[in-house]
């Protein structure tokens, strides 16, 4: 727990506010929604869901939000252009939360962005991301659309260290011909969200961590991560899921354990994984939040809004 030297950057992306000292804003969780295998979608090449319970999971996400204070995102998955669309239009009929457009495929995140801007919702919506493994296409297009908001992904494929991270993101580490950063502020990105890009145990994930406290204080952008994909990717803890009777509930634990876990290191928002988690992640993150602003505001001086889970939530 501590205070960063260096200024820290704080946006707002549509009715959220994201970034700024520990302490001092609340972390914004962003569940994910018709990602790969989601039970809810029958179709996803077609964009076929169930929309009862697609809003019903939305709708959760928005009450635990209002509940703790945390703000909130949806993260929309895609496998295509149509179902991005239609994912699109959904969830921004259901909420006014910012929503990150996101696929493995470059064209689905173009389209995407594209389609939001068509339909005045660039403004309120997240690119994820500008990384290292973009295409030329999709970097002219995001020269041409001028996304206002994007996530850039501090993933080095051939040096997972703090180092390794840091030059991706201002050289291009031998990449990319420029750092990401550069690349983000030639797109003319307005609120750069730097994910730290955790990997798994044994192959990087504890310097992720340590990336956000370092990243921090050398750029001041808001900074967080995927952290619940390092649980997923142990192997020792999913063979646990599977062999105990109570496997699948202490792997459960793990998982919504491990989002304190970017907090604590200085993160400002955290990619919690499916959204069906939410009731479980929003608790953890107020209390997480709450712990570090009771030194931040005793010690430090920092100050806070009525919004704030300490405010809200602690002596109720």
């Amino acid at each position: 727990m501590y205070k960063f030297a260096r200024e820290q950057y704080v946006y707002q992306i549509g009715k959220i506010k994201i970034g700024g000292q520990p302490g001092e804003n609340p972390t914004v969780l962003a569940g994910t929604i018709f990602y790969g295998g989601h039970k809810i979608v029958s179709d996803p090449h077609q964009g076929v869901f169930d929309k009862e319970r697609a809003e019903a999971l939305i709708k959760k996400q928005d009450e635990m939000s209002d509940i703790t204070g945390n703000p909130c995102m949806v993260q929309v998955f895609s496998e295509s252009v149509e179902a991005m669309k239609r994912y699109l239009d959904f969830v921004a009929s259901v909420t006014d939360s910012p929503i990150l457009i996101d696929s493995t495929e470059p064209k689905v995140r173009v389209e995407g962005a594209r389609y939001a801007k068509e339909v005045g919702l660039l403004d309120r919506a997240v690119y994820n991301s500008i990384n290292a493994s973009m295409t030329e296409e999709e970097l002219n297009a995001l020269l041409e659309l001028k996304v206002p908001n994007s996530i850039v992904l501090a993933f080095n494929p051939t040096d997972p260290s703090i180092k390794g991270k840091v030059a991706v993101l201002t050289t291009g580490a031998g990449i990319v011909s420029k750092g990401l950063l550069e690349i983000a502020n030639d797109c003319e990105v307005k609120a750069i969200l730097i994910d730290v890009a955790a990997t798994a145990l044994g192959a990087g994930a504890g310097a992720a961590l340590a990336s956000t406290y370092v990243i921090k204080s050398k750029f001041g952008y808001p900074a967080g991560s995927g952290i619940h994909n390092v649980v997923s990717s142990w192997p020792w803890l999913r063979r646990l899921r599977k062999e105990l009777p109570n496997g699948r509930e202490l792997f459960r634990y793990c998982d919504i354990a491990s989002n304190a876990l970017q907090i604590l290191v200085g993160g400002n928002f955290v990619l919690y994984g499916p959204i069906e988690n939410a009731e479980h992640v929003f608790p953890v993150a107020a209390m997480t939040d709450s712990l570090i602003t009771d030194m931040a505001c005793l010690e430090l001086g920092i100050s806070i809004g009525d919004e704030h889970p300490y405010k809200r939530l602690v002596g109720k």
